[in-house]
């Protein structure tokens, strides 16, 4: 049986609800609830069809400024053809609910949920929704930082029921992390994993780093540690860091908390004005 992930659905909430939620943003992060995802707030983009998407992080100057993430839904039949418009993005597609044929330099692969693929910058693709039932995607996206001497990366196409996680050191296993991309393959200079956290599992330091985090709930709750801060998420919320924000986590139960995870590596910190 596929995992089962959550992912929103719309609407609106009625008239008759309060207006109080958990949503926040604070000069270090940011907390963005299922809740808030609704009809009101989606866009869309061109040469897409019949395709809509929540934007859940973009590029700002003095906060994050590396990637964008997207939870993208497509109708039956719908996709696009030419869906990629700058010729530098790379992305990776993680897959939620329904099937995504997905043609990648000329190969057609049909993704389902736990579907994972990573796109190279510059590479011929397209994306329909082949299915009866709406297609809900993420797409993660990042401006690729070339290096002189290492080649582009190669395409990845995975699912997570397909790649062991790799438990933390000490942990028992109650901390593992599910890596797509190899991370001594130093062409990459993003990641996006997989973060497990049993019931009870917790990350023990507050760690503070260089890197840029995006991390959507996929699966169970925890008390998360943002900056100076306990936050309760759950399935479907979504948590924005800025490099050197602290963080840490405790996970609740009753089952897993599973997370999608960005963070940009594997290259030297820019000197000046990109």
């Amino acid at each position: 049986m596929p995992p089962v992930y959550y992912a929103p659905q719309g609407g609106h909430p009625g008239q008759d609800q309060l207006l109080t939620d958990r949503a926040m943003f604070t000069t270090a992060y940011a907390v963005i609830p299922k809740g808030t995802m609704r009809d009101i707030v989606t866009s869309r983009l061109p040469f897409w069809d019949d395709t809509r998407l929540w934007v859940l992080a973009r590029p700002m100057t003095g906060f994050a400024e590396t990637f964008s993430h997207y939870i993208m839904e497509v109708g039956p039949g719908g996709g696009s053809d030419r869906p990629e418009d700058d010729p530098n993005a790379q992305g990776v597609i993680f897959v939620v609910e329904g099937t995504a044929r997905l043609v990648l330099e000329g190969a057609a692969h049909d993704l389902g949920p736990g579907g994972y693929a990573y796109i190279p910058p510059g590479a011929a693709w397209a994306l329909r929704n082949p299915g009866d039932a709406p297609l809900r995607f993420h797409w993660i996206r990042k401006a690729y930082q070339a290096v002189a001497g290492l080649d582009r990366p190669d395409p990845i196409i995975t699912r997570d029921q397909d790649v062991a996680p790799i438990a933390m050191p000490g942990t028992e296993g109650r901390w593992a992390t599910t890596r797509f991309a190899d991370p001594d393959d130093l062409r990459h200079d993003m990641h996006v994993n997989m973060v497990t956290l049993l019931p009870g599992g917790v990350i023990p330091f507050a760690e503070t780093h260089v890197m840029e985090h995006g991390l959507y709930v996929l699966q169970g709750k925890a008390v998360y540690r943002l900056n100076q801060d306990w936050v309760e998420v759950e399935a479907g919320d979504y948590m924005w860091l800025r490099a050197f924000c602290p963080q840490a986590c405790y996970a609740g139960g009753p089952g897993p908390f599973r997370y999608l995870l960005y963070k940009d590596v594997n290259r030297h910190m820019p000197l000046s004005p990109r």
